[in-house]
């Protein structure tokens, strides 16, 4: 049992570059990816069995991805534009990776 001030388990991390989520770091993350695809692939297949409900499948997939990014926004780390992290040798060489306007 969880308790409601302990740590939450993470089942998207933050990429390292870029904003949004990165692959999937438990079972939990990779059933959600699978279920996406699966239910991708399954509403291709009924839905556009006829060609004229394309806008209707164009519509089930905006709802779809919306769905997986509340669970990644649920589920994961959270959001955020990230450049990297510095390592030794960049401190070391005196290089700055700030973003600078």
């Amino acid at each position: 049992m969880k308790l409601p001030g302990g740590p939450r388990k993470i089942w998207f991390p933050a990429k390292t570059y870029g904003w949004g989520w990165g692959p999937p770091v438990c079972w939990q993350g990779w059933a959600v990816v699978f279920v996406y695809i699966a239910a991708a692939c399954v509403g291709a297949m009924v839905i556009l069995s006829d060609p004229r409900r394309a806008y209707w499948y164009f519509l089930y997939m905006l709802a779809l991805t919306a769905a997986l990014i509340a669970v990644s926004w649920w589920k994961g780390e959270k959001p955020g534009w990230r450049w990297g992290e510095k390592t030794a040798d960049s401190r070391e060489s005196g290089a700055d990776y700030s973003r600078k306007r």
